[in-house]
């Protein structure tokens, strides 16, 4: 195959011997993953005496292909050697052991994307998996992507915010399990038989957050009669400026989950909290981009005021009415960032139509941000049950909880001889019901939203023209 070049988007450019999903062998992988895919159960291994099971002859034929395909297509992506013999090796043991439930730890130790996050870099990733907001079995999957590394991006990683496991990503093509709201890949989603002692990477795709965001808000501000300014009114239609404010915004949110002063364990795996505490750790997080995003808008980073607005407009048109209602909270931080602006007189619907100060947008929403950042430093010196109760005052001061809270009628109204986390089983599934503003545009949006599944910034591309 004739080398080209691919373009990296800095000064540089990535050497390439082509693009992975145009070789032959890249649909023979994909369509014998797609082929093992419905042979999985729940936890990835294959019974064969089901009915409409394959023979066990299928099912290695079928990984016979697609370890074959890998071999072939390997040679592509020097940098991911290592990855590919050690995931060929995972492959064979796992038919030589009678298709249990898979182990895949030898090749994801073998994968570190963080370790060389040239822009324009590609990546053949194959493991079974679920997909976070996606596919919750662990089925084979199988992944092209590009990395996202900019120099500007490099130059404030180095410079002002640290991340080296951070990766920004984009789809080139994918198995079914992305076909999906899925947009991360992430090393604790894979099957393995025991958790690595440290993981070394994650992957962001800032394409399909770019094109989500696109869609939805494109969608939200003809429906609220929004005005938006000239220029980020230009940002809206513009894929590649989104992806840029969307890869930077993750990375400045990844790490604020371990930076600042945390009660708690940043990311709250190991611990059973109420969900308001979850939608307060994601919502801080995203101020914290929002704040740094002010920054580096008057140190002269155009990035820096699509940051803004990104959060501003993802957090408050998307994130309340997508879902289901069942402890969403991603949901509960964006119906907080509209109340929060409202009650400020930042936001206001009027007339059936919404209009923002766009003036003082940032300094309320700086505001807010300092409020939650309050919260998590007086927790320091408190008690859990205490801490988990001041941020529900936090919460109900904006949002009105549901009229059946027994936590809204405050500590009376719970058994608080048990331990905390069984008071977490009194937290209704909705214990802030959507506002009346929320559930009319629920409806207005509820096609556009359902439409974003398995969107890539090509499809949405194709729809806009």
């Amino acid at each position: 195959m004739t080398e080209i070049l691919v373009q990296t988007g800095s000064e540089g450019q990535v050497p390439s011997q082509g693009r992975v999903v145009e070789h032959p062998a890249w649909p023979v992988l994909k369509s014998s993953v797609e082929q093992i895919r419905p042979w999985q159960n729940k936890d990835g291994s294959i019974a064969f005496d089901t009915e409409g099971a394959p023979t066990r002859a299928e099912a290695e034929l079928a990984v016979r292909r697609v370890t074959d395909a890998v071999q072939e297509l390997s040679p592509l992506l020097p940098h991911d050697a290592a990855y590919h013999q050690a995931l060929v090796r995972d492959l064979g043991r796992w038919a030589v052991e009678g298709f249990g439930v898979p182990d895949f730890l030898e090749s994801l130790l073998a994968f570190h994307p963080a370790a060389d996050r040239r822009d324009g870099l590609q990546h053949l990733v194959v493991f079974p998996m679920y997909t976070q907001n996606g596919n919750p079995d662990r089925n084979l999957e199988a992944v092209v992507l590009r990395m996202v590394w900019p120099d500007w991006l490099a130059e404030l990683e180095a410079t002002r915010f640290d991340n080296p496991l951070f990766c920004g990503i984009t789809f080139e093509d994918f198995t079914a399990g992305y076909d999906t709201n899925s947009a991360v890949l992430f090393p604790e989603t894979v099957a393995v038989r025991e958790a690595p002692a440290r993981f070394t990477w994650g992957g962001i795709f800032c394409d399909r957050e770019a094109a989500r965001f696109r869609r939805v808000t494109s969608a939200a501000v003809d429906t609220l009669g929004l005005e938006l300014p000239e220029d980020i009114l230009a940002m809206v239609h513009d894929q590649e400026r989104c992806q840029q404010a969307f890869v930077l915004w993750d990375m400045v949110h990844d790490r604020t989950h371990s930076h600042g002063d945390l009660p708690f364990d940043p990311f709250m795996i190991k611990q059973r909290q109420p969900f308001w505490m979850y939608g307060l750790e994601e919502l801080r997080c995203d101020l914290t981009a929002f704040k740094e995003a002010v920054r580096l808008e008057a140190d002269g980073f155009p990035q820096g005021r699509d940051v803004q607005y990104a959060v501003l407009f993802d957090r408050m048109f998307r994130f309340p009415v997508t879902g289901e209602r069942v402890r969403n909270y991603d949901g509960l931080g964006g119906q907080l960032l509209f109340a929060y602006l409202h009650r400020h007189d930042v936001v206001r619907w009027t007339d059936n139509k919404l209009t923002i100060d766009w003036r003082r947008a940032p300094e309320v929403t700086n505001q807010l941000c300092g409020e939650i950042e309050t919260l998590y430093r007086e927790g320091i010196d408190r008690p859990k049950l205490v801490h988990w109760f001041k941020a529900y005052e936090l919460v109900s001061t904006y949002l009105a909880p549901h009229p059946a809270s027994r936590w809204a009628k405050g500590p009376d109204a719970l058994d608080l001889s048990q331990p905390p986390r069984k008071l977490v089983d009194d937290v209704l599934p909705d214990e802030f019901p959507l506002s009346m503003f929320y559930e009319a545009l629920q409806k207005k949006l509820k096609s556009v939203i359902a439409s974003t599944k398995g969107i890539t910034a090509e499809s949405a591309e194709q729809v806009a023209a």
